[in-house]
C-alpha cells in the first residue's frame, strides 16, 4: 500500500498554515499549535466544540530512517533528510483528513459531531475517544453495553 504524499516536498510549516487556514475558511472560532519531540496537536473550536488532533511523531532512532533498505548504516545527513520526509508526509495526511472532514461536513454528507466524535475533548480535558475507544473494546469482549453511567451499580 502506498502512503499519501510519501514523497512530498511541502515543509510541515506549511501544511500546518494550510491546516490553520483550512480551518478558519471553514469557520474554526480559535486555533492551537504546539509540538514536542513525540507529538505535534492541533487544537481548534468550531460551532461550540473544542477539537484535538494528537499527531504522533516517528521516532528518530527508528531504523527506517537510520538504516538504508539494504541495512547499511545511513550518514547523518541522509538519516535527518528520511526523518524530515516522514514528517512531512504525517503533516500532509492531517491536512487532508481535517479538510476532507471539514467538507464532508459542509456538503451533508455526514454531521459535524460524527466526523470529529473522537477529537472531541471533553471536560476533563480528555477525548470522547480515550473516554469511549476502552468502552467499545470491553463491550466486544464481554458481549455487554457499558452502563449509561459509569462507575455506579
Amino acid at each position: 500500500m502506498t502512503r499519501y504524499a510519501a514523497q512530498t516536498e511541502v515543509s510541515s510549516d506549511k501544511s500546518r498554515l494550510e491546516i490553520e487556514r483550512t480551518l478558519s475558511r471553514y469557520g474554526a472560532t480559535s486555533f492551537m499549535y504546539a509540538q514536542t519531540q513525540d507529538h505535534a496537536v492541533i487544537a481548534f473550536e468550531m460551532i461550540g466544540r473544542r477539537i484535538l488532533f494528537k499527531l504522533a511523531m516517528p521516532n528518530r532512532k527508528d531504523k527506517k530512517f537510520t538504516l538504508t533498505p539494504t541495512g547499511r548504516f545511513r550518514s547523518a545527513t541522509s538519516a535527518a533528510e528520511a526523518y524530515e520526509q516522514a514528517v512531512r508526509q504525517r503533516w500532509r495526511a492531517l491536512a487532508l483528513v481535517i479538510k476532507a472532514k471539514l467538507e464532508a461536513v459542509e456538503c451533508g454528507i455526514s454531521e459535524f459531531e460524527s466526523e470529529f466524535l473522537a477529537n472531541i475533548v471533553l471536560p476533563d480535558g480528555g477525548t470522547a475517544g480515550d473516554f469511549l475507544i476502552p468502552q467499545i473494546a470491553r463491550a466486544y469482549e464481554t458481549g455487554e453495553m457499558p452502563k449509561m453511567i459509569p462507575f455506579i451499580e
